[in-house]
């Protein structure tokens, strides 16, 4: 009798469960009785609670968008149950089934595939091989790992494993410091493909900025247009390259990188010059040659074609005094279609380089393909609970809520700072900056909106904050992911440099705490209240290379 009943009461429970949900809801058509209250902020507060806590992110994501929908169904029993359910169901198909959002996971693995291609084929090592016939002196060989870092703009990941690996021996032989080259590594891979136009991180970037902007009912730009105007205010990325080369061209260095730097310098040689790759690392083909075009021509295409795409979806045709910069910001642009163009094309000509020329077989060209989409597909995991999240959001009044709260005591002018600080302690806790990125742009950006709106600042001259507060979130997540231990890019810039983590973590942090700081006193801060963000760029930039003359020592 004991298991009859028990598998009734399961019975029943898969019987609730399922009904509910079968009976879900498009969200558009839920009435949400919570929303606009103090419940709708629980969602994304308990998302960066978990992630700090466990940090992991997708766990985290999850929680809170089931958290989010059992408040939307009502906090009843059946919605608790069903509430797991509905947010695959509902809320992830339909941020898959959106063409925008299509789009950009179609963008992203395309041009992860490209990467692969070009990889496996040479073309990356024989751009990588005409920068080192320069780097002939302890100088050279510093700017050669800046050259070569911000030459892989496509691709973090790339990136690091790439220069971490090649750079080694060079730098090795210079006496530089594998501290040194980790550092160089680490701080040209992301703030140059945060920046860049065309990433594996756009894609990403612009679905969330696009999407949190469209919750507000702001389509005068589209999500790329918008992107394009946050790249000055990314103060962070911007200083942590223009620190690499100041330190590299001046020879100085401060903190405990001064000190691994003697150590360097007062060896022989290294004892360890053996390269090593990591598991998931395209390496070329033996054997076969290792052609820079291989490599220029995909990328240049992909980026051209990209650039065409958003001015021919743009332009109007029946205006013949429209500008360049009209067409661009327009918001007919359809800048997702673009991408896809783009990348399309650049995996394409990567792919028939390689058979044309006999280096890759047309099933080796596809498995490269297939091993440069892997590494992305947990960043559109991420994506797509990210997307859900900010449909939640939406459907709970989250930003409207926490904007009415705060917009009698708080000036929007302080958002821009509030956002960075936390973003990157949400990196720096998680080790992910995209994880960072994908909590926080769906909540800021509508606060952010709704708060200038409810200051009488929803203006055209004031719109800059928008862009100020969106290039916070993006660098904030850089610089926490530059200073955390358990980030993936701190630890594989470790690996390819054959540094020790700890010491490259010990290093690097007073390099990140320094222009991180001249981004926030001399960038955020005052650009925040009006101050054009290129007088900001260059006054830090003049700043940080007096201070590394002040109290940075020659080695």
């Amino acid at each position: 009798m004991p298991h009859l009943t028990l598998n009734k009461s399961l019975i029943s429970l898969f019987l609730i469960l399922f009904n509910a949900a079968a009976m879900a809801q498009d969200p558009a058509e839920i009435v949400v009785p919570f929303a606009g209250t103090w419940l709708s902020v629980m969602p994304p507060l308990l998302a960066i609670s978990i992630a700090l806590a466990f940090r992991q992110v997708i766990p985290a994501l999850f929680t809170g968008l089931v958290i989010g929908v059992w408040i939307i169904g009502g906090l009843d029993v059946q919605s608790f149950f069903a509430a797991p359910l509905q947010t695959v169901q509902v809320f992830a198909v339909n941020a898959m089934a959106d063409s925008g959002h299509s789009s950009i996971i179609i963008f992203s693995l395309m041009i992860g595939g490209m990467v692969g291609i070009i990889s496996r084929n040479g073309g990356m090592q024989g751009v990588v091989n005409l920068i080192l016939r320069w780097a002939n002196n302890v100088k050279r060989a510093s700017l050669a790992t800046i050259g070569m870092g911000m030459s892989v703009f496509f691709d973090d990941y790339a990136n690091t494993l790439v220069v971490g690996n090649t750079m080694r021996p060079v730098t090795d032989k210079m006496k530089i410091s594998r501290e040194k080259l980790a550092y160089l590594v680490d701080s040209t891979a992301a703030p140059i493909a945060c920046l860049a136009l065309v990433t594996t991180w756009v894609g990403f970037q612009v679905g969330l900025i696009g999407d949190a902007l469209e919750s507000v009912g702001y389509t005068d730009m589209g999500g790329y247009a918008v992107f394009i105007q946050t790249i000055p205010y990314s103060f962070y990325p911007i200083l942590a390259l223009f620190l690499t080369i100041i330190i590299a061209s001046s020879g100085r260095d401060f903190g405990p990188m001064y000190h691994a730097e003697l150590k360097a310098r007062e060896q022989t040689v290294h004892n360890a010059t053996e390269i090593t790759h990591d598991k998931d690392e395209i390496l070329p083909v033996e054997g076969k040659p290792q052609r820079a075009i291989n490599a220029i021509l995909p990328i240049v295409s992909m980026i051209l074609i990209v650039m065409g795409g958003i001015y021919y979806t743009g332009i109007d045709f029946n205006n013949p005094e429209q500008t360049f910069k009209e067409v661009i910001y327009s918001n007919s642009v359809d800048s997702y279609k673009a991408l896809v163009w783009g990348t399309t094309a650049g995996v394409l000509i990567a792919a028939l380089l390689s058979v044309i020329q006999g280096i890759l077989t047309l099933e080796q060209t596809v498995n490269a393909w297939y091993r440069g989409i892997k590494p992305m597909l947990l960043a559109m995991v991420i994506l797509i609970l990210a997307w859900s999240l900010s449909a939640v959001s939406e459907q709970l009044q989250t930003g409207q809520y926490i904007s009415d709260s705060v917009k009698d005591f708080l000036s929007v002018h302080w958002i821009p700072l509030i956002t960075f600080i936390i973003a990157a302690l949400t990196a720096f806790g998680t080790g992910s900056s995209w994880g960072a990125m994908g909590i926080i742009i769906p909540l800021i950006v509508p606060v952010t909106y709704n708060l200038l709106d409810a200051q009488n600042l929803l203006d055209p001259e004031h719109f800059y904050i928008i862009y100020l507060t969106i290039a916070s979130i993006l660098a904030g997540a850089v610089w926490g992911d530059h200073c955390s231990p358990i980030s993936d890019t701190t630890i594989l810039s470790s690996m390819a440099s054959g540094c020790d983590h700890i010491e490259h973590v010990r290093t690097q942090i007073p390099y990140a705490m320094y222009s991180g700081g001249f981004a926030v006193m001399i960038g955020i801060i005052p650009v925040s209240f009006g101050m054009s963000p290129w007088i900001a760029i260059v006054a830090a930039t003049i700043g940080m290379y007096l201070g590394v003359k002040w109290i940075g020592k020659k080695v």
